[in-house]
């Protein structure tokens, strides 16, 4: 029984927006397991490209052999179930996935083979199936079959600016996830009401019993101190723990499931090791003024420097604005005005950038160890260059190894700063001795030409000073361009 004169239209429509948004939903699914490199992207692209053909080619064959309304209704609800499938199994699946030894790519492409891929077959089949339902006489099949994919292109192109703009961010991916399969048993309803339909009735039921549960286990989470928040450019978790080391209660902000900043809930001192090696800056600029910060998050650093610089300021830029709401809200990051916030991409603001600058502190990350690619070029190093002052420091954090293909990245970010500053140092923070120890390491790039000391008068800094690597640095890998940067490949070959 059709219950709408446009039945298939609409059935065509919906189900090409909810593709798209399904596909943007996928990369905040495997964001914090897997990163948010280009070979996420890639898999989950091709994954779901491929899955689509399959389904444009299965659709076609199953509608010659059985054009009947009601089992494009089926099609159209298995894929409902499909995605809360998806949504039952993405957290036990990604978690032991990350747990074997399997490299980034293998994993991407296995992860979204099984968590994307039938969902898309049978969204894919919707088009061709509907077409054929809709076909009267063949005088008038092109224009039939063009205005069905079109108005499937129209649908995609909405779900695409929906997701990105405002559905991920405003509801985060789980909840998104079981909303689009309402809407998808609700559409097949449209098509063919009686077919299934005390299945597709408690079907509903169960998807709104479970966006009940979700967010009630969102509201006990949150006042259990645990925060899972999907921006407009991350996946974001907030919890505390207790450190078994020293018995410190320790507060985290983990972005894309890396952890970005960390706090001491008893003093606001800094935590992560690295942060303390910003304070070089007072050894190779004394005296400096105006700061510059690439990467916020939690602001653990930039707290720090307004409590221990006094006369200083500080711009940060950090590109997700609710990454700095919720700073405030919940890391005691407070209006300050000596600390000014730039909601934009790094390069963007480099770019752009008018005012000059005693030290640049680098600290921006898209994924696990990858610094976005644009910051590290020689284009953006240039940049970094030129709005220096003549004393001026770059005061970079790195995750890698200094030898072996674990230290490829670092070696071509090395010799990307040693093509335009004069003088390039690497500090090694856990490991000063070991060459294949993947660990955090601050490189130092000087704007002046004069030889530094690498001795201090401060206990403190005189103990990070220690950590200059003085083994020699291999130059076999290119200068970083914006031609080429192959920044997510290098970064592969430490995960």
């Amino acid at each position: 029984m059709k219950i709408l004169k446009h039945n298939l239209e609409i059935s065509v429509f919906f189900c090409g927006a909810i593709i798209m948004i399904f596909e943007l939903a996928g990369s905040r699914v495997l964001g914090p397991y897997l990163g948010d490199s280009i070979f996420v992207w890639t898999s989950l692209i091709g994954i779901i490209l491929g899955s689509l053909s399959l389904g444009y080619y299965l659709g076609g064959k199953l509608s010659d052999q059985k054009p009947k309304t009601e089992i494009l209704s089926l099609i159209i609800f298995l894929s409902a179930v499909c995605i809360l499938i998806t949504f039952l199994i993405k957290k036990p699946l990604l978690e032991l996935f990350t747990k074997n030894s399997f490299n980034i790519k293998s994993l991407s492409v296995i992860a979204s083979l099984i968590l994307f891929s039938p969902t898309s077959i049978l969204l894919g089949m919707v088009s061709p199936y509907a077409a054929k339902l809709k076909l009267k006489d063949l005088k008038n099949s092109g224009s039939t079959v063009g205005n069905l994919y079109a108005l499937s292109t129209l649908g995609s192109i909405l779900g695409t600016f929906l997701s990105g703009f405002y559905l991920i961010p405003l509801f985060g991916t789980n909840q998104l996830l079981i909303l689009i399969s309402i809407i998808l048993v609700v559409i097949s309803f449209i098509v063919f009401q009686n077919s299934f339909r005390k299945t597709k009735i408690s079907a509903i039921l169960v998807f709104i019993f479970i966006l009940i549960i979700i967010k009630d286990y969102n509201n006990f989470l949150t006042k259990k101190r645990f925060i899972d928040v999907d921006t407009a450019y991350n996946r974001i978790w907030i919890y505390d723990f207790k450190d078994s080391e020293n018995n410190e209660k320790k507060r985290i902000m983990d972005v894309n499931n890396v952890n970005h900043s960390a706090m001491s809930l008893e003093n606001d001192n800094l935590v992560n090791e690295y942060t303390k090696y910003y304070h070089l800056a007072k050894h190779f600029n004394q005296g400096f003024e105006k700061t510059l910060m690439l990467g916020g998050a939690a602001y653990s650093f930039p707290k720090d420097f307004l409590k221990k610089y006094p006369t200083a300021t500080i711009d940060v830029v950090e590109i997700d604005p609710k990454v700095t709401e919720l700073a405030k809200k919940y890391f005691k990051l407070k209006d300050d005005p000596r600390l000014k916030t730039y909601h934009q991409d790094g390069r963007v603001f480099l770019n752009q950038a008018q005012e000059k600058y005693d030290i640049i502190f680098g600290d921006a990350f898209s994924s696990y160890y990858s610094i976005p690619y644009q910051l590290t070029t020689q284009e953006a190093v240039q940049k970094k260059y030129d709005i220096l002052n003549q004393k001026g420091v770059v005061i970079l954090n790195i995750i890698s190894a200094m030898e072996g293909e674990k230290g490829e990245f670092l070696r071509a970010e090395y010799a990307t700063y040693k093509s335009v500053f004069p003088q390039v140092y690497l500090f090694a923070v856990d490991k000063a001795d070991d060459p294949n120890e993947v660990q955090n390491i601050m490189l130092v790039a000087l704007k002046s030409d004069q030889n530094p000391s690498f001795e201090s008068s401060d206990p403190e800094l005189n103990s990070y000073l220690k950590h200059l690597w003085t083994q020699e640095i291999k130059q076999d890998k290119p200068i970083l361009t914006d031609d080429h940067a192959p920044v997510d490949y290098y970064i592969s070959k430490i995960l």
